[in-house]
Parts: C-alpha cells; sequence; structure tokens
C-alpha cells in the first residue's frame, strides 16, 4: 500500500533538493574578501568547489581557508593558483605531508588544537565561519546526507557557519553512529560533485627498528584490552603481531581508524568495546586505504562519534585495559615528548595524542606508549639520539612529562609514571641507544638530575 504521507514528504524533500541544487561555479560566489571559509574535514574535504573558488583567485583578497589535513597529491587548486598566497591564507590543523611542504614554503600555516577541544574552538572561539563547505554522500529518503567516514569537530563548525555547502560524492561510504549526518533543512546550498576518488592513505611497511618496537608493546597487551593505533608501519605491524598471537576479545575506541582494525577483524580478535559502546568499534575519523572505506560503509559495528566525545578523558577512561600506541619524535630526560617539530621546523600536529595518553592511564589496567627509533639516521651520514638531554630550541613539548606513561625503543618499554627525576632520567638512558649512553649520562649529570648516588643500572 502507498503511503501518502510519505509520498507527500518525499515530493516536499524533492522539490526544496531543487531549489537548493546549484554549480560548483554558482556557489562560491558566495565567498567574499575577508572571509573565513571551512574546507571540510578529512576525506570529506571538497574537490569541485576548490577548483571552482581557484578561479575567482584575482577577485578575492585575504580569504582564511581551513581544513584538517589535505591528503591528496597535489595541493589544492586555491594554491596551485595562487602559489604566493596573496590571495588565500591556507590553515590546517593536522599538517600533511604535503602541507608540511607548503609550509615550509611559506603557503601553508597550522593552527596547535587541543583535538578533543575542536568543536568549543570552532563554536565559541575562533569567530563567524562564513562559508563551511564539505563532502556528503547522496541525500537518502529522509532528507539526510551521511557526512562520510568522519564526523570530528564537524557540529562545531556547523554552529558557527553563516553559509553550509554540501558536494555530494557518491564515492563516501554511509556510516553509522552519533551525529553522522546534516538534514537538508541545515543546509544552504547543495553541488553534485563529479564523485572523485576518496584520498587514501597508505602506511610504509614498518622498518626493522619499529618491528622491535612492536614486539615490546605487544608482550604487554592483554585480552580483553581496546586499543587506539595510530597511523604508520609500527602501529600497523602491532596489529599484525597480534593477529598472530593469542590475544584476543578485543574492542575499539579510537581517533583515526585505520587498516590495522580490518585486519584484525578479519582475524577475529575484535569482539567488540565492553563498556561504553557495546559491540561497536568507536572513531572519529577514518583514513586508510580503500578497503578501510569498504569496511566501514554501511557497517553497523562502526560508531563514528564527534571527537569531544570519543576523546573525552572519562570516556576513554570507562575502557579497562585500554591501550594507546602512538608515536613521536624525541623525548628528553625529564619525560617531555615532542611529537611536532625538529626543532623550529614544523612536522605535524599532535592531534589527540594528549588525550589518549591522559584517558589510557585512568582507565582501570591502562597502558599508554609513546614510540620512537632510539636514533636518526642524517643525509650527511651522522646519527643523533632521539632519546636526548632536553629538547632541541624550538622543540614542542606535546606530552608533558607528568602524563608521559611508557616511552619505548627498539631497545626496550620503560614506565615513567610515578619516578623521580634521576630514576626518569636512568630508565630513558637504558633505552637509549648504547653508543649514546655514557654521552646521556655526563649530560645528566651537568643537569643535576642524576648523580652517582642515584645509579642503579649503570
Amino acid at each position: 500500500m502507498v503511503n501518502i504521507k510519505q509520498l507527500c514528504k518525499l515530493s516536499e524533500l524533492t522539490a526544496e533538493y531543487s531549489k537548493k541544487l546549484v554549480t560548483a561555479d554558482e556557489a562560491v560566489k558566495v565567498v567574499k574578501s575577508g572571509d573565513r571559509v571551512h574546507y571540510g574535514l578529512f576525506c570529506g574535504i571538497v574537490q569541485d568547489l576548490d577548483q571552482a573558488l581557484a578561479k575567482r583567485t584575482f577577485e578575492l583578497h585575504d580569504v582564511l581557508v581551513c581544513d584538517t589535513i589535505w591528503a591528496h597529491k597535489q595541493p589544492p587548486a586555491i594554491l596551485q593558483a595562487d602559489p604566493e598566497a596573496k590571495h588565500f591564507k591556507y590553515l590546517s590543523t593536522h599538517m600533511s605531508g604535503l602541507d608540511r611542504k607548503m609550509n615550509k614554503e611559506g603557503r601553508c600555516w597550522f593552527i596547535p588544537v587541543q583535538f578533543r577541544e575542536n568543536p568549543k574552538l570552532w563554536a565559541e572561539n575562533v569567530g563567524d565561519i562564513d562559508v563551511a563547505m564539505l563532502q556528503v554522500a547522496p541525500m537518502d529518503r529522509y532528507g539526510n546526507f551521511n557526512l562520510g567516514p568522519q564526523t570530528a569537530e564537524y557540529w562545531g563548525i556547523f554552529s558557527a557557519a553563516k553559509k553550509i555547502i554540501v558536494e555530494v560524492n557518491e564515492r563516501q561510504p554511509i556510516c553509522h553512529g552519533m551525529q553522522n549526518s546534516i538534514h537538508i533543512s541545515q543546509i544552504d546550498m547543495i553541488v553534485e560533485g563529479s564523485n572523485g576518488s576518496l584520498p587514501t592513505l597508505v602506511a610504509k611497511p614498518a622498518s626493522e627498528k619499529e618491528k622491535c618496537i612492536a614486539g615490546h608493546i605487544v608482550e604487554k597487551i592483554r585480552s580483553g584490552s581496546t586499543l587506539q593505533l595510530g597511523i604508520g608501519g609500527m602501529p600497523n605491524y602491532v596489529g599484525t603481531m597480534i593477529s598472530e598471537s593469542d590475544i584476543s576479545d578485543l574492542s575499539v575506541h579510537t581517533e583515526m581508524f585505520v587498516d590495522a582494525y580490518v585486519n584484525l577483524y578479519k582475524e577475529g580478535k575484535l569482539t567488540g568495546n565492553k563498556n561504553t559502546n557495546k559491540g561497536k568499534m568507536v572513531y572519529t575519523f577514518a583514513m586508510g586505504s580503500q578497503e578501510v572505506y569498504d569496511f566501514l560503509d554501511d557497517n553497523p559495528m562502526g560508531c563514528m562519534a564527534p571527537v569531544d566525545y570519543v576523546n573525552a578523558l572519562e570516556v576513554i577512561a570507562a575502557n579497562d585495559n585500554f591501550v594507546s600506541i602512538n608515536s613521536c619524535l624525541q623525548v628528553d630526560l625529564f619525560g617531555q615528548v615532542n611529537s611536532e617539530s625538529a626543532g623550529l621546523q614544523h612536522i605535524g600536529g599532535t592531534g589527540g595524542q594528549l588525550d589518549f595518553v591522559m584517558g589510557a592511564f585512568q582507565s582501570a589496567g591502562g597502558q599508554s606508549f609513546l614510540c620512537t627509533p632510539s636514533v636518526r639516521e642524517n643525509k650527511d651520514g651522522s646519527r643523533e639520539s632521539l632519546v636526548m638531554p632536553r629538547l632541541p630550541e624550538g622543540s614542542i613539548v606535546s606530552a608533558p612529562r607528568s602524563a608521559t606513561h611508557y616511552i619505548v625503543t627498539e631497545f626496550g618499554a620503560v614506565n615513567l609514571k610515578g619516578k623521580s627525576t634521576w630514576e626518569r632520567a636512568e630508565l630513558l638512558i637504558s633505552v637509549a641507544h648504547p653508543d649514546f649512553q655514557e654521552e646521556l649520562v655526563m649530560e645528566a649529570e651537568k643537569m643535576g638530575i642524576w648523580k652517582n648516588s642515584s645509579k642503579v643500572l649503570y
């Protein structure tokens, strides 16, 4: 039997859709000089609207364009059209490799954030967003556009936006979860895009050092744990080692959903979150291979949620035996961790690393691991220890010494919680490369944080 009310509603939605449907060139006419424009999040960053806005480069000046991370292989069209950034200022809260290159060229600027705070940051602190643009999946019969594999801080952005333009991409997966769609009534314009591929992020294979680091972590993981994995060869290798071990009954509560989780699910290692979201794999955005997007598409086991929920310390801590695994760039003998810069050179954003370091430790039986190779090989053939007496001038402290739990190198994992300054120094020296240990001891003595009377391991 035909439901007349449903037919009328569908007719109304179709009429509203047609009324709001415009071309990309028409949509970007709303952008004015001096505007703040948001391009979307992760795999939901606009493509056709970027191309259209680039055509208006020489009509505009002082336009601030924000997004989270530019994951495509080529720079945004606006920067290709404006290589000296005279018309557009491009800002990023996370930084990809391409963003980093553009930052060094003076074409991209970083916004430091605490990821869990981003919805409030956009809604209350930044001021108006004149135009918010984002990619979405096609409208469903209820008038909703699914946001694809990312929600993160979208609702903070929406609340600050004067105009919202969606670019429909049929390749966006339909992702289940909380606040995972936007209704046609909340949208000002609809652009039917060219359905470009989503950006993929494929991790390099783990190095031998990373495999050693992974081994030191996996031996501490218990069955029944909840996992948060960062991206890269080492976290993926952790997943490989778990799949080959007798560890089982694992759950997912993570900022970023990556390939390692798909592989663990296929191996039967993931059974569901026992505490906060039973049976669900909780995340705030996903990036990885196309297999990740295919896995999440219309998968009821996935639960995408806003970042102020996913990264909230109390929500993380509600999962017993939480395990957080992330990479860092340097650690000093105080236990301060730098995950963002090499001296004054910006490398990338820390995202929610500190959120999970702190939340994991608050979990009953929880552990957080910050991992780095013990040394870096420089282009000139020299080596430098990444366990350092002091972080170099200009370095960013991503995790303060009071928050650091486990530091892991290829030489072992050391627990800094509850340790005095000299105990920390000694433990960190024990996992530094042997070639640098004596030098580190001498520096620790000069700094007054380690003395012969403190000596335990040396």
